[in-house]
């Protein structure tokens, strides 16, 4: 599988500019099988979502259009106004139409997310060519057991708003996350600014070794294409069966 990770500036609480941005950067790439973007993409990380998140679904609606013309997955969160509340909601959309969503489950309490938000309570796989993804986002990264590889899923997709701060516990938890579960990690984070914080970006494709298959730019945008090689995976897996003796 062919994947593509934007590591996007996001124009605070403007839907319509951040997916014309997309489509402006898209257009240079190679074609892929799956585009990854950021945490609240459309909008930047909202803690107070009144106002900014989503009850028309735009940014949804944009999201089934780029993939029917590109043949291809997209996949990011998304701001949503619900009618039980504010959910910060990750979006797996396929070429045909078909939406699958996982609602965030660790809000950021540091940052207020959990005043606001209510948080989602499945933890959700999508298969999409063959591969098997596990949708995960942000502070969910720094909680190991919702992650557990149970055998179900190839690959983790964290998509994050992660301040420079904290840049290097990004790194460090999306690197443990590759070799505890065996399984490819794919890390998108946005750079530029927001009213609260500052993003370098840190966006990155690890494998099962916990090597670094590629990785953007830090401190701006950018982007990268790479392949996830199932058949190197499942030889690891066989020849080091490391979740065989998971507790």
């Amino acid at each position: 599988m062919k994947i593509s990770l934007l590591q996007t500036d996001i124009v605070w609480s403007d839907p319509k500019a951040n997916c014309d941005h997309i489509d402006s950067l898209v257009a240079s790439m190679p074609q892929s099988d799956v585009y990854v973007l950021p945490e609240m993409f459309s909008t930047g990380f909202a803690t107070n979502p009144e106002g900014v998140a989503e009850r028309d679904e735009f940014t949804l609606s944009w999201m089934k259009s780029f993939a029917s013309k590109h043949d291809a997955a997209i996949c990011g969160s998304v701001a949503v106004q619900t009618d039980d509340g504010y959910r910060n909601r990750f979006y797996f959309v396929e070429p045909d139409g078909k939406v699958t969503f996982y609602d965030k489950r660790h809000l950021f309490s540091y940052g207020g997310e959990h005043k606001r938000y209510t948080r989602g309570e499945k933890r959700v796989v999508v298969e999409f060519r063959g591969v098997r993804i596990l949708l995960q986002v942000c502070y969910d990264l720094r909680f190991p057991v919702f992650s557990r590889n149970h055998k179900d899923y190839d690959a983790i997709f964290y998509v994050a708003n992660w301040p420079v701060a904290r840049l290097e516990v990004w790194k460090t938890l999306l690197h443990a996350r590759a070799l505890e579960n065996q399984c490819y990690v794919v890390g998108v984070n946005r750079c530029g600014t927001d009213p609260a914080c500052e993003y370098s970006g840190g966006t990155m494709l690890i494998d099962a070794y916990g090597r670094n298959v590629a990785e953007c730019a830090y401190g701006k945008e950018d982007s990268l294409t790479a392949d996830l090689d199932l058949e190197k995976l499942a030889s690891f897996r066989a020849k080091f069966p490391v979740l065989d003796d998971a507790d």
